[in-house]
């Protein structure tokens, strides 16, 4: 079997996935013209054309521009939806999504319109295309702390739909203390937390996720390449790195994928995953990630067979689940070397 099918064949988790970033335009014209919205893009080509962006602050401006046409609750089980519908097709059967409630709650949509119509999308997910979910509520990191603590308010009523918080949205001048007082609480309430640090950020980013937030995996973390004591501090306590390749190349993270660092940070020790972040933004959903790191760094099938192991080993799934999606990727990897 040569290695794009390995990779198309291998059970998969993704961890890094926003929701918003998962608007293909064609879905995106669709519901805008149901809703009666008009788009300042005269066609699915002129805004798939705008998709093309280097900087993050770009791509920042144009996804919260789509946002504008989600509306009502059919609206959020649509997108929802049409990503598990992908998210088959690439052989996920695990997905943790980030939503951004701030996004729509600030438009004036309802948190309960956001996420009643996302959890719908993720049951139907689970009894219908056999894909399990967890939902991590993300927090803007260029709002202010009040929001953050308003929209975690907001979320209560649904706690038991959320399984973590997170932090995401521009990086630089938004430290991760800034919202260290929110984390604190949402811990009291019972959420596991995640962050985004180290993407345009330093690696002080990292440790202020790790000291401050007390996050269960960091989001991106490419700048911990930087700083040799906290690559021993994330080997140590193997903190998971949710790596997005497309994602980095199209932001200018990395020059080019051949000078990514995911596979020194994989023979390090770093429990380092591959995951696609906002694929209709950045090119291509996780498989197209796995096939293109792949091909630009040599990766063999043992080593992508590792960092599809520890996608698994860093989710938020229950034991028993983890091990028996870990059995099922073992399986597959055991009848492919005989």
């Amino acid at each position: 079997m040569n290695l794009v099918k390995y990779i198309e064949r291998l059970p998969k988790a993704e961890l890094h996935l926003h929701i918003e970033g998962s608007f293909e335009p064609e879905l995106m014209f669709r519901i805008a013209e149901r809703n009666n919205i008009q788009l300042k893009f005269r066609s699915v080509e002129s805004l798939r054309e705008a998709y093309h962006f280097t900087q993050l602050q770009d791509f920042l401006d144009l996804y919260y521009a789509g946002t504008s046409v989600l509306i009502y609750e059919q609206d959020f089980y649509d997108l929802t939806w049409d990503y598990l519908i992908k998210a088959k097709a690439n052989n996920i059967v695990h997905t943790e999504i980030m939503f951004d409630p701030q996004a729509h709650t600030t438009r004036g949509v309802p948190f309960e319109t956001v996420i009643k119509g996302i959890c719908r999308a993720l049951n139907d997910g689970k009894e219908k295309l056999g894909i399990s979910s967890e939902l991590i509520m993300s927090f803007l990191r260029h709002l202010s702390e009040e929001d953050a603590f308003k929209t975690l308010e907001e979320s209560l009523p649904y706690r038991e739909m959320i399984t973590a918080v997170g932090l995401d949205s521009s990086e630089r001048g938004n430290p991760p203390e800034k919202f260290g007082r929110v984390f604190a609480k949402a811990r009291e309430y019972g959420f596991f937390t995640v962050a985004h640090a180290g993407e345009e950020g330093p690696p002080e980013n990292i440790w202020g996720a790790l000291d401050l937030l007390n996050v269960s995996r960091i989001d991106h973390g490419n700048s911990s390449m930087l700083d040799n004591k906290l690559i021993e501090k994330l080997i140590e306590r193997q903190i998971p790195l949710t790596i997005c390749p497309l994602s980095n190349l199209r932001l200018k993270v990395v020059n080019d994928l051949s000078s990514h660092p995911l596979k020194t940070m994989l023979h390090k020790g770093l429990r380092v995953t591959v995951n696609s972040d906002d694929p209709a933004y950045f090119g291509g959903y996780i498989n197209d990630n796995f096939v293109a790191i792949a091909s630009a760094l040599s990766l063999s099938k043992e080593e992508i067979g590792q960092l599809v192991q520890n996608s698994f080993h860093a989710s938020f799934l229950p034991e028993s689940t983890r091990q028996k999606y870990l059995h099922l990727l073992d399986d597959f990897i055991n009848l492919e070397i005989r």
